[in-house]
């Protein structure tokens, strides 16, 4: 089974190969599960081993020529997006028993590539809120310490690939639902620049802009080949980026970059103790890989950047919403922070979201200027350690009082606001031995460059493979 701790890159191309067949890698993938996820929670929904053993032996009937990516990779799907034959529940009770018809794109694409479907990850109520837990399947817990959470709202991906039942797993990111489960869980998570995942066709696309789709994996370089197959534009929707090459160099360097750290804005994000001094810790890794490291005073005002946030999100959320909120029956179902999402961009005036949409334009030219002068920023990921996973969410920080449930997750605000490339780096583990990370931004259109100064710093660090969950190792 110790292939099932290769990158994801090596096992992929071993079964491409023929050199792994598809059978071994679903049976080793199967005894996984059935060993560790009962004590996490990570995966849902599972297809029948029958099921997958079968699809497994016609992926190993395909010519060698003729195999995808992703030949006879197992792979389960965040609970928020359709696999054919498969309970898309999104953690509602409402939708417990749904069934999708059709696959949504971008898991069109990785069937495509050749991967099979081994179930769903779990997630939060609709995804809302970085933490995974909900009243279908319940909670997903971290594999470093199963009374904490393990963050959200990709937490069951992100545990899923933390304790190596998947090698590869997708995840969306409105608010920080891949970086926060990745530091979470010592693993790497990737927002691409928004439009390099299309958005469904379905819906409101040309306001939408907030959400996007991407990759969680054990090194930068494995999210490399995930995007290879799912950033692929679709005419349907409207920004869409370029077709790019994913390929990451053979040796990637940090040598000569300049990265700017903000900290916590000035003392605007209140942070827990340790959280800071372990991210200055990665920072001192890249500047042994020859990048230089400059202290930024705060670039704009945190406060009004969260607001102009926060009424897009509810906006957004309200029109997508609209139709299950409207139903009384349905309503009383929801849990009360999508209640309170919901009414309150019920209730927003034409000239509090054109005001929201200044600052974000605003912000965006800001950073532009900041990213002339530098190649990436860099914040904590989050402004907590993992908390009790019986909470519903952090009441306070440092003594600061959270005003509702997604405030604690304020540090994200500045990536997710303007659609920038966004990776959450580990940066090892704290006094209680739980994990953190920091997020390495770049200007719009750099993912590839972050990616290799990603992988330069997992090359030095390699904090996935050496630091394996307690109790939970291969």
């Amino acid at each position: 089974m110790e292939f099932l701790d290769w990158d994801a890159g090596q096992l992929t191309e071993a079964l491409r190969e023929g050199r792994l067949q598809a059978t071994e890698v679903m049976a080793a993938t199967l005894a996984r599960i059935a060993a560790k996820n009962g004590a996490v929670n990570a995966i849902v929904g599972m297809q029948s081993a029958d099921v997958l053993m079968a699809e497994a032996r016609a992926a190993d009937a395909v010519a060698v020529s003729e195999r995808g990516k992703l030949h006879g990779l197992p792979m389960a799907v965040k609970d928020l997006s359709d696999v054919r034959g498969l309970t898309n529940s999104e953690g509602s009770p409402l939708y417990a028993s749904r069934v999708s018809e059709a696959d949504s794109r971008f898991v069109g694409l990785l069937r495509d590539a050749g991967a099979i479907f081994i179930g769903k990850t779990n997630v939060p109520e609709f995804g809302l809120g970085s933490h995974t837990y909900n009243p279908v399947y319940g909670a997903t817990l971290n594999p470093f310490d199963p009374s904490r959470t393990a963050g959200g709202s990709s937490g069951g991906a992100a545990v899923a690939v933390a304790t190596g039942m998947v090698a590869l797993a997708d995840g969306s990111d409105m608010m920080g639902s891949l970086r926060n489960p990745a530091a979470w869980n010592n693993v790497y998570g990737f927002r691409p620049s928004w439009g390099v995942v299309p958005r469904t066709p379905d819906g409101d696309s040309f306001w939408y802009q907030l959400s996007s789709v991407g990759p969680l994996a054990r090194s930068p370089r494995d999210l490399a080949l995930l995007l290879e197959v799912i950033a692929v534009p679709d005419a349907r929707v409207p920004f869409n980026m370029p077709t790019q090459s994913w390929e990451l160099p053979d040796s990637c360097s940090m040598q000569g970059a300049r990265i700017g750290w903000l900290g916590d804005w000035g003392g605007a994000l209140p942070m827990e103790d340790g959280i800071l001094a372990q991210c200055q810790s990665g920072l001192e890794v890249m500047r042994a890989l020859g990048a230089e490291v400059v202290d930024v005073a705060p670039p704009f005002d945190a406060e009004e950047m969260y607001q102009a946030w926060s009424d897009l999100r509810s906006f957004g959320l309200a029109g997508e919403m609209a139709e299950t909120y409207a139903d009384t029956e349905k309503r009383a179902r929801l849990k009360e922070e999508v209640v309170w999402e919901i009414e309150r961009g019920l209730a927003m005036s034409a000239a509090q979201l054109h005001a929201a949409s200044q600052t974000r334009a605003a912000w965006f030219a800001r950073a532009a200027e900041l990213f002339a002068d530098f190649d990436a920023l860099v914040l904590p990921v989050t402004q907590c350690w993992p908390f009790p996973v019986d909470w519903d969410w952090p009441k306070e920080i440092d003594g600061q009082v959270m005003d509702n449930y997604q405030r604690w997750m304020q540090v994200m605000v500045p990536v997710s606001l303007i659609g920038v490339p966004a990776i959450s780096l580990p940066v090892g583990f704290g006094g209680a031995g739980l994990p953190m990370g920091m997020q390495m931004f770049g200007p719009k259109c750099s993912d590839l460059r972050v990616l290799e100064m990603a992988q330069a710093y997992h090359e030095a660090t390699r904090w996935p493979q050496k630091s394996p969950p307690s109790g939970l190792e291969a």
